[in-house]
């Protein structure tokens, strides 16, 4: 009733999670890929102390709308049903393999279903996203340009690919590329954040301090590291009132940081 809205992503099970909610009435919308599903909601209940459980099932489009293509683009319903099962068992494992922490196994796992199958768009992603998390930019952006080649209007491939490009320091394709993603979901966190560090990174902080404020307000408490980078912008701005403010509300959303003795540093410095 507030115009609230909070965005998750759902595990490799399907499985979402929404803490620490207001109690109240609300409306979960499950937007998957509009080439393949409708959107579908469903009406929940949340209650004080009492966590609430939702089941919502997606349903595919019928088959004529699936297969429609343009501009020779190949459909994701067509790549999906052309994955041939060892592909899909190689994925199966790469993500048991991520869930129990063994990101070198699953790229192992990941690098093979590709290799059966070329065109695994979701295959392509996550080995990009591992591959950055391991710390191998060059190699991630590599596979997940591949991801982007395949179906342009994917949005997880072209947040991936600017996260990358912010951690190589390539601001200004960092920014076009996280435009791009925008493009595809206006209201994603993830993106307002990796965009604000590169127009910091531009030396842009008026329009980094919109993108920042706009991932903690669309992220929340999932997202406070926004106001930990707003707060660094004001104090490069000089603004120390501003920046005490922010370092001040980043702790009180995040008291447990790994840098929360760093920032009540600043704090102290800053009163």
């Amino acid at each position: 009733m507030r115009g609230v809205r909070r965005d998750a992503y759902t595990d490799n099970s399907g499985q979402f999670n929404f803490p620490e909610l207001i109690p109240g009435i609300y409306q979960v919308v499950v937007e998957a890929d509009r080439t393949i599903y409708d959107l579908v909601s469903a009406q929940v209940e949340v209650f004080p102390r009492t966590p609430a459980f939702v089941t919502i099932a997606l349903k595919e489009k019928k088959a004529k709308d699936n297969l429609k293509k343009a501009g020779g683009t190949v459909s994701a319903v067509e790549l999906s049903s052309a994955i041939p099962g060892p592909a899909k068992e190689a994925f199966d494992r790469a993500a048991t393999s991520s869930r129990e922490g063994k990101p070198e196994e699953a790229i192992t796992h990941l690098r093979r279903a590709v290799e059966l199958f070329p065109g695994y768009l979701m295959a392509l992603n996550d080995l990009g996203t591992l591959l950055l998390g391991q710390g191998k930019l060059d190699e991630a952006a590599t596979e997940l340009r591949k991801a982007i080649a395949l179906d342009p209007k994917a949005f997880n491939p072209w947040l991936n690919l600017g996260i990358v490009m912010v951690h190589q320091q390539s601001f200004s394709e960092a920014v076009d590329t996280l435009r791009r993603a925008l493009a595809l979901e206006s209201n994603a966190p993830a993106a307002r954040l990796y965009l604000g560090k590169a127009l910091s990174g531009l030396d842009d902080p008026e329009a980094a301090e919109v993108e920042f404020k706009a991932a903690y307000d669309l992220g929340g408490a999932n997202y406070a590291v926004a106001l930990y980078d707003l707060g660094h912008l004001y104090l490069n701005k000089g603004q120390r009132q501003r920046a005490l403010e922010t370092f001040k509300s980043y702790l009180a959303e995040s008291p447990k940081a790994p840098n929360a003795s760093e920032v009540q540093k600043l704090i102290q410095m800053l009163q």
